[in-house]
C-alpha cells in the first residue's frame, strides 16, 4: 500500500520536512494554524483535495508547479511546487504490513467500546452534577468513535447552541456555531433518528454541506436527544482522515451513550426545577409562618395583623375557639411580641384544678392556710410578675373566685389565701375560652364585668375544617417535625390519606392532627402513611350532603360566624349580611 506524503525543503535554511497527506482536505499557509505551515509573508494560501486516493491542488492564485503556472492541477508523483522559498514536493512511500497479530488487535476494538460505556454508566450512577458530567459524555463519545471533532448541541429557541466542543485543533475552527447550521442538522432534526455519513466527501447529499467543508470532515455521526418523543439536542461527531470512517459500531454505541446522556439532562433538568420548587415552597412557607404559627387562610392572616397591633400595648386579649385550636400558641405569639418577653410566661388551666386548690393556684397561700399548706407558696399572679399570665379555659372559673380575679385585675394587688398582706403585681393578662362567654353571661354562670375586663380585644381562632388548605400545610410540618425526631424513614401522605385528611372533621383540631401523625410516625414501617395509619376509617370522614343541606348548613354556619364576630348583635348581623332580621331570628330559632 502507497501512502502520499508532501517533501518541503527550505531552500534559505536547507531544512527538510515530511509531511503526510492524511486528510481529506489539507491546507497549506502562511497561517501558524495551518496543516501545512510555510513562512512566506507574501504567500496565499493554496488546498490539497483528495478524492478516490487522487489529489488535486488548488489555489485562488497560480501556483508554480514543474515552472508552470496552475490554479488548479491534479497532482502526480515527482510534482514540484514553489512556494516562495520553499520547494514542496508530491511523492509516495509504500506503507509497510503490520505484523498478524496488531491488525488483530485493531479489530477487537469493539469491546473497549463498550468498555468506556460502561465506565460512563458507572459514573452517572454516582454523579447527576449536569456541569460535571456533559464534558465527560462528549469525551466519551469522542473516544468511543475516535472522532477529531465533537460537539454537544443543545436547541434554545428553535436554534442550536453548542454547549460543549471538543476539536483537535482548536486554533483553527472560531465560528463553530456556523459550522453546524448545515444539511446534517436538518436531517436530524426532520428524521429525529442517528444518522452516519461514511464517506462525506464523496456523498451526493452531503458533501456540499457547511460543516463538512469548513470543518474538512471525512466522515459525520450525528445523534439525537430525545425527552419523551420530543427532540432537544444531539452529539455531532466529524472524522478528518479519509481512512477513518465511522462504523454502524460506532454510531450504535454512540446511540447508546447519547441515550444515557439524554437521561442525564432530562433528570439534572427535573432535579432542578424539584428545587426550584422546593425554594418556592420555603418562601411560600416563610409567608405562612408567623413566629411558631402557621396558616395562609384568609382567616390566619388577619389574626396575625391582630397580634401585630396588639402585642406591644397592655391590653387584655380574649382569645376564643374549638379545643385543640392553637389557643394558648396564640396568647404565647402575643407574650414573645410583646416589650414582657424577657419576663415570665405563666399558663394555668382553670379547668384542670379543683375549685377548692383553684385560689391557691391562682394567689398562693401562707403555711397554715389550710389542711397540707405546710409552706408558703407563690400563686400564678405572683409567678407571673413582670411577665404575661395566660388564663386557659377562663370559662371554668368560678363564680366566687371570678369576683376575686376582677379585684386583682382592677387593683393590680394580690392577698394569698390565709395572708392579709397585699402584694403590687405587674402581670399582663390573656385568657383563652372555648364557651361562648355570652351565652354564659345570660345563663348567670359568667359576670359581665369580669368579661368586659377581658374582653378589650377578641381573637376567634376558626377550627381546623374551616381553614382550607392549611389543613395539609399543617400536616406536613408535622410529618416532617416527628420523622426528624423519631429518624423515621416516613417520606409523606399516601393519596389515600391525603384525601381522607381533607375529608376528615377534625373534631379535636389541631392537636388532634398533631397526635394522629405523632403515633402514626413512630407506630408504621412504611415510607407512606396510609390513612389506616392515621386511624381515619371511612366513618370517620365527613358525610357527603346533598346540594341544598350543604346551602342550609353553609348558612347557618355563615350566619353564626357573624354573629359571633358581632358579639352577638343581631341587627348589625342582619345589616352586615344585608337581609332582614328576621332571617336571623328564624335561623337561630332552627
Amino acid at each position: 500500500m502507497f501512502v502520499p506524503y508532501l517533501e518541503i525543503l527550505n531552500t534559505l535554511t536547507k531544512q527538510t520536512e515530511k509531511i503526510k497527506l492524511l486528510r481529506a482536505i489539507t491546507h497549506i499557509s502562511n497561517d501558524p494554524s495551518a496543516h501545512i505551515h510555510v513562512l512566506d509573508t507574501s504567500f496565499s494560501a493554496h488546498i490539497i483535495k483528495e478524492k478516490i486516493n487522487e489529489y488535486t491542488i488548488v489555489s485562488t492564485n497560480p501556483v508554480l508547479i514543474n515552472g508552470k503556472k496552475y490554479e488548479q492541477k491534479k497532482l502526480i508523483e515527482g510534482d514540484q511546487l514553489k512556494i516562495g522559498h520553499t520547494l514542496v514536493i508530491f511523492k509516495y512511500e509504500q506503507k509497510k504490513e503490520e505484523p498478524l497479530n496488531t491488525q488483530k488487535e485493531k479489530t477487537t476494538h469493539v469491546p473497549d467500546m463498550y468498555t468506556h460505556l460502561y465506565a460512563f454508566s458507572e459514573r452517572l450512577l454516582k454523579n447527576y452534577d449536569i456541569e460535571e458530567m456533559l464534558p465527560v459524555a462528549l469525551d466519551t463519545a469522542v473516544q468511543l468513535s475516535h472522532a477529531d471533532n465533537g460537539y454537544l448541541v443543545i436547541f434554545k429557541a428553535g436554534k442550536p447552541h453548542i454547549e460543549i466542543a471538543q476539536k483537535i485543533n482548536k486554533n483553527s475552527f472560531t465560528d463553530t456555531q456556523g459550522e453546524l447550521s448545515d444539511a446534517v442538522i436538518t436531517r436530524v432534526i426532520k428524521e429525529q433518528a442517528p444518522l452516519l455519513i461514511k464517506d462525506a466527501l464523496h456523498d451526493t447529499e452531503f458533501s456540499a454541506s457547511q460543516s463538512i467543508m469548513s470543518l474538512q470532515l471525512s466522515s459525520v455521526l450525528c445523534v439525537p436527544l430525545m425527552d419523551h418523543g420530543q427532540l432537544f439536542g444531539l452529539i455531532y461527531l466529524g472524522a478528518h482522515h479519509p481512512l477513518h470512517q465511522f462504523t454502524q459500531e460506532s454510531l450504535h454505541v454512540v446511540t447508546i451513550l447519547g441515550m444515557q446522556t439524554a437521561l442525564l439532562i432530562q433528570n439534572a433538568t427535573r432535579f432542578h426545577a424539584l428545587k426550584e420548587e422546593q425554594e418556592t415552597l420555603k418562601k411560600a412557607l416563610l409567608h405562612k409562618k408567623f413566629g411558631n404559627l402557621i396558616g395562609s387562610h384568609e382567616t390566619m392572616q388577619s389574626i396575625f395583623n391582630t397580634i401585630k397591633k396588639v402585642a406591644p400595648t397592655e391590653v387584655s386579649v380574649l382569645i376564643t375557639g374549638e379545643t385543640g385550636t392553637g389557643k394558648e400558641l396564640i396568647a404565647r405569639e402575643i407574650h414573645e411580641r410583646s416589650d414582657r418577653n424577657q419576663g415570665p410566661f405563666v399558663v394555668i388551666n382553670c379547668g384542670a384544678i379543683p375549685e377548692n386548690l383553684l385560689e391557691s393556684e391562682l394567689f398562693g397561700h401562707v403555711r397554715g392556710a389550710f389542711t397540707g399548706a405546710t409552706q408558703n407558696k407563690m400563686g400564678k399572679f405572683q409567678l407571673a410578675h413582670q411577665g404575661t399570665l395566660f388564663l386557659d379555659e377562663i370559662g371554668e372559673l368560678p363564680l366566687n373566685l371570678q369576683v376575686k380575679l376582677l379585684r386583682v385585675l382592677q387593683e393590680k394587688i394580690v392577698t394569698r389565701l390565709g395572708d392579709n398582706k397585699q402584694e403590687s403585681i405587674d402581670i399582663r393578662v390573656l385568657a383563652a375560652t372555648n364557651r361562648n362567654l355570652e351565652e354564659e353571661i345570660k345563663t348567670k354562670q359568667f359576670r359581665e364585668d369580669l368579661y368586659y375586663r377581658l374582653h378589650v380585644i377578641h381573637i376567634h381562632l376558626p377550627p381546623l375544617r374551616e381553614r382550607g388548605h392549611d389543613l395539609i400545610t399543617l400536616a406536613r410540618h408535622f410529618l416532617k417535625q416527628y420523622t426528624s425526631e423519631f429518624n423515621s424513614n416516613v417520606k409523606d401522605f399516601s393519596a389515600q390519606a391525603t384525601v381522607a385528611i381533607q375529608k376528615y372533621a377534625w373534631p379535636g383540631n389541631i392537636r388532634q392532627l398533631e397526635n394522629r401523625i405523632k403515633k402514626a410516625v413512630l407506630m408504621t414501617d412504611k415510607s407512606l402513611l396510609s390513612s389506616q395509619d392515621l386511624d381515619l376509617k371511612s366513618d370517620e370522614e365527613t358525610p357527603v350532603l346533598s346540594l341544598a343541606e350543604a346551602t342550609e348548613k353553609f348558612k347557618n354556619d355563615y350566619i353564626k360566624k357573624i354573629l359571633q364576630k358581632n358579639n352577638g348583635n343581631k341587627t348589625k348581623t342582619a345589616q352586615d349580611l344585608n337581609v332582614d332580621p328576621r332571617t336571623i331570628f328564624r335561623h337561630l330559632e332552627e
